[in-house]
């Protein structure tokens, strides 16, 4: 009994010296896909995880606080960078498309980015920096790229420009941002979130009719009738839709009359529809865009190339409207004749390319 005694005393003792030295558990990982955003440090530290990255890649996923740049290949060589040249990527994001592209330059000339979401822009400055792009070839300014005319005043005509219109894939798997239906998070949106007013609060003063329109305009929403009256009736009985489950629920209850056997792949895109409408509203999106177009022959040099990446057929649209109409005046010497689309091995690897439709002009 005694000998007992003394051995549940000594296992007593170690257990309070190991508290004193203040030991922590380790945090354990907890998957792929654990519940929380922040546990998923695997794959938010590429550099310390690669073979965690490489696993979520081959799989023809992307990996979560990831953009994998779409089209590269494409791109260059449409573009054809020479060492010395002056190019602008109106829309910096990750900054993978910035980086290839500075590649080309090999350490002569200059390369101009822009982006109007300071929370990932400082991150990729800063991951652009390690890689040894510093502020003698690079310049990163907040700037939305609708006033490009303001860089082109002081830096000088561009030889080469590259829009990619589409929401960056960090943007989407942070539910804090609220861009994605699929978790759940403060119902957002705004691509800068210093400036406007979140989706949740453009629903709570909009009309039945304003919607129905935004959601046919913005994304050709089949269903925009059923959704447009479902959310104004919601908010109109005191329940304001605050959150992305919220959205997805109220979207959900419109389309019950859907047979079962289809609804919930009608659910599915009818969400990806709803948001990318209230995406494309709450950051005046094709405002934005028709300032760009209309700005750009000012501020490429004679024989400059602009490559555009777009990711849904009302942007699509604009971009050939507009390529059209300056090639036909002369403006441009050549548009494309038709739209690239990523390779199908693209596709495969990167799920995310399966919309992109790339078109260019070549200024005269």
């Amino acid at each position: 009994m005694e000998h007992q005694g003394q051995e549940n005393q000594k296992q007593e003792n170690q257990k309070q010296g190991y508290q004193e030295q203040g030991h922590k558990r380790r945090v354990r990982y907890k998957g792929t896909h654990p519940k929380k955003y922040n546990e998923k440090y695997k794959e938010l530290q590429p550099e310390k995880y690669p073979e965690t990255v490489a696993k979520v890649i081959s799989k023809g996923s992307t990996p979560v606080g990831m953009h994998i740049s779409i089209m590269v290949r494409e791109i260059l060589e449409f573009l054809q960078i020479q060492p010395g040249q002056k190019g602008l990527d109106a829309t910096l994001g990750y900054g993978g498309h910035t980086q290839e592209m500075l590649k080309c330059l090999q350490s002569k000339g200059h390369l101009y980015a822009l982006d109007v979401d300071t929370i990932e822009m400082a991150k990729t400055r800063e991951r652009l920096l390690k890689l040894g792009y510093g502020p003698e070839i690079l310049t990163v300014r907040q700037l939305n790229f609708a006033h490009i005319d303001q860089v082109a005043a002081e830096a000088g005509p561009f030889d080469f420009i590259l829009a990619d219109l589409g929401v960056s894939s960090m943007q989407i798997d942070n539910p804090e941002r609220g861009f994605s239906f699929k978790k759940d998070g403060p119902l957002d949106l705004r691509l800068d979130s210093e400036k406007g007013i979140p989706a949740s609060q453009r629903l709570m003063t909009i009309s039945r009719e304003e919607l129905q329109g935004m959601l046919i305009e913005n994304s050709d929403e089949p269903y925009a009738e059923e959704i447009a009256k479902a959310i104004v009736n919601e908010i109109k009985r005191g329940n304001e839709i605050t959150t992305t489950t919220r959205l997805r629920e109220v979207i959900e209850t419109a389309l019950s009359f859907i047979p079962e056997a289809d609804r919930k792949e009608a659910v599915k895109k009818s969400c990806q529809r709803t948001f990318q409408a209230l995406r494309i509203d709450i950051n005046s999106e094709f405002e934005v865009l028709y300032q760009f177009l209309e700005k750009l022959p000012d501020v490429l040099a004679p024989g400059g190339r602009v490559a555009i990446l777009t990711f849904h057929s009302g942007e699509d649209r604009i971009v050939k409207k507009s390529f059209k109409q300056l090639h036909k005046a002369g403006i441009y010497s050549e548009i494309a004749s038709d739209v690239v689309r990523p390779s199908a091995e693209e596709c495969g690897i990167n799920s995310r390319a399966r919309s992109t439709k790339m078109r260019w002009a070549v200024k005269a």
